[in-house]
């Protein structure tokens, strides 16, 4: 069963990559200090209409295979139980346990 954090993070990542183009270029238009006031406020406005999934802070980085939310290595996109279950089992390429 998929976690309902996990269904709600790709809706985001979903949201974020289908507007990036457009909330960047208002974004750079509403803070533009060189265009007039009117211009700025208008598309702060246009900004403000984007819906909740379209900011790029609502994307968290969560184990691929748990959903966990924090201790996530990126590298191998796991929370570091997993990390730590699937090295010593030798599942991932290139890692292996150090001993001195």
């Amino acid at each position: 069963m998929t976690k309902v954090q996990v269904i709600r993070d790709i809706a985001a990542r979903k949201g974020v990559a289908a507007n990036e183009v457009l909330r960047r270029a208002y974004l750079y238009v509403a803070r533009n200090q060189s265009l007039p006031a009117q211009i700025r406020y208008q598309a702060q406005l246009q900004l403000n209409t984007f819906g909740r999934y379209t900011r790029p802070t609502t994307v968290k980085n969560r184990c691929t295979t748990t959903g966990r939310g924090r201790g996530i290595i990126s590298e191998f996109g796991l929370c570091r139980y997993q990390f730590r279950l699937k090295a010593l089992k030798g599942e991932l390429p290139g890692v292996r346990k150090a001993s001195w």
